[in-house]
């Protein structure tokens, strides 16, 4: 008791009012999980408006867990921690997963969240089996991870690719740093930075966007191609590749202090900022070269991100420092208004409204999505522990 008191006295009202509605909202999705009996897991909505959920391979399981582990931390209420441990525990398969990337999503948001707020040997047995996991997909001629496989009639088959690695990929490289930490293994840092370092020199135009796929050859590490796969096109600018830049750059400069990683971050959010068609209230259309602007949708998903990695930002030796927590409070301010956050039962008990998945797979168009609400609600604790400690 005495530590949500702590928790909810210094905080602001847009924070508290905030971390009330998140109590609410995500309070009844626990109920309808919890009167299932089975650990369901939230992703979106499905065309007939019902809850999707998804099983412990999806790439997008461990945010669920994730945003309950954060609502824990957020209001210091310990009824949540054992729903975020059954939550967590019930994707551990997750750990041996060597057929994708998108371990690090599943596996950090969730146990590594775990791990940080309520230390377990078995949360660092399972961050450590996943980073192995992970490490099976680096290809050491290309010195990249993988992204998707290539197999049959898989629509990556039909596109030509050979060894396709997407931009998301940056957003599982934290895992292998932590697990460097918790093993004392150096190779799995030493995956990252390579993976990290070709990305760097591949994946980014001129401008400081990025590509959404480059396709290279395992046996030589070349560059076959420069594609989408997610976005508009080609050479367009598809906004949650480049919420996944930003984000996953800022973390490599926080495990390496690399000034590269973070010079790149914040290129990438400088052309995203300054873009011409980015709206007045900060939240991107789904891709910034898409034709029908401002008639296009918008992805909730890519903002609540870029404001998670710009609190980050904020707090590093960066000229203007103020200035990225200043337009991540903006981008705050209009997910948190009634234009993005969902009424309370309402949008399937998810908290935002208006994300993206894929509109070239015509999935996931105009939706709530679990990760959207993962990163809105990192992004809260983040503002709220930076504000602490200006009243402090």
């Amino acid at each position: 008791m005495c530590m949500a008191c702590s928790n909810t006295r210094s905080v602001s009202p847009f924070i508290q009012e905030n971390v009330d509605f998140a109590k609410a909202q995500l309070g009844l999705a626990i109920d309808t999980i919890e009167a299932s009996g089975k650990c369901l897991n939230p992703v979106t909505l499905n065309s007939k408006g019902e809850v999707y959920y998804c099983g412990y391979s999806d790439w997008r399981s461990g945010f669920f867990p994730g945003s309950i582990w954060y609502l824990y931390e957020l209001t210091g209420d310990t009824t949540y921690l054992p729903l975020a441990k059954k939550y967590t525990a019930a994707i551990r398969k997750a750990e041996n997963l060597t057929w994708h990337h998108d371990i690090g999503f599943i596996i950090n948001c969730s146990f590594g969240n775990g791990l940080r707020l309520a230390p377990d040997t078995a949360y660092v047995n399972v961050m450590k089996q996943a980073a192995r996991s992970l490490s099976t997909r680096f290809r050491p001629n290309a010195k990249i991870i993988q992204s998707w496989d290539v197999k049959g009639n898989s629509w990556q088959s039909e596109r030509g690719w050979e060894c396709p690695v997407i931009i998301d990929n940056m957003m599982n490289l934290e895992l292998l740093f932590e697990a460097t930490k918790l093993s004392g293994d150096s190779t799995f840092y030493q995956i990252a930075v390579d993976h990290a370092d070709r990305t760097l020199a591949e994946h980014f135009r001129p401008d400081g966007s990025c590509y959404h796929v480059v396709d290279y050859s395992i046996e030589t590490g070349e560059v076959r191609h420069k594609q989408t796969a997610q976005g508009y096109a080609d050479e367009s600018i598809w906004s949650r590749g480049q919420a996944w830049a930003i984000y996953g750059f800022t973390v490599c400069y926080r495990e390496t202090k690399d000034r590269k990683y973070l010079d790149q971050a914040l290129k990438t959010f400088e052309l995203m900022k300054n873009h011409p068609k980015m709206p007045e209230d900060l939240i991107p259309y789904w891709d910034m070269d898409a034709p029908n602007i401002p008639n296009e949708p918008r992805d909730a998903s890519s903002a609540s991100c870029i404001a998670s990695a710009l609190y980050e930002i904020s707090t590093y030796d960066v000229p203007k420092a103020a200035s990225y927590k200043e337009y991540a409070d903006r981008i705050m301010e209009s997910l948190s208004s009634p234009a993005y956050r969902a009424k309370v039962g309402e949008n399937g008990r998810f908290l935002l409204m208006h994300s993206v998945g894929s509109i070239p797979h015509n999935s996931e168009i105009d939706v709530p999505l679990n990760y959207a609400d993962y990163y809105y609600l990192e992004a809260l604790k983040r503002k709220k522990e930076l504000e602490n400690q200006t009243i402090k």
